[in-house]
């Protein structure tokens, strides 16, 4: 835990301005991002405070699968199912705000704005899905 970090803090419920949405797994927790690029945009972040994801390593494939299962149900749960109309991924540094892994979650993927459209490019030099 780092109480520095915004997303450590969101994850142990310390800031009440922030709803945390339904969540399969005790380890993740799921919100609305503050700036949406898309109609959905979520963010998908790890309870344990976890670096960004050049960090990651093999041991933690199945965190990031589980991230992506809880984007696809909280995608459904908010009457969305065209999955195949959705962007996930994570900003790659130096280009991520907060250094506390986290899932971005855009849907409908077609009806990005011209700037998220840029900013949430598919395996950009700052965006890895």
């Amino acid at each position: 835990y780092d109480g520095k970090c915004v997303f450590c803090r969101i994850a142990r419920r310390e800031e009440p301005g922030t709803a945390l949405l339904p969540c399969q797994y005790e380890d993740l927790v799921c919100f609305r991002d503050i700036r949406p690029g898309a109609p959905h945009h979520y963010l998908v972040v790890p309870v344990e405070h976890m670096g960004n994801c050049k960090t990651l390593k093999t041991e933690h494939i199945p965190v990031v699968k589980r991230m992506m299962e809880v984007g696809k149900a909280v995608l459904q749960k908010h009457n969305f199912s065209d999955l195949s109309d959705v962007r996930m991924g994570f900003h790659w540094p130096p280009f991520c705000s907060i250094s506390h892994l986290h899932l971005h979650v855009l849907a409908p993927a077609s009806q990005l704005g011209f700037l998220s459209r840029l900013v949430y490019r598919i395996n950009s030099y700052w965006f890895i899905t």
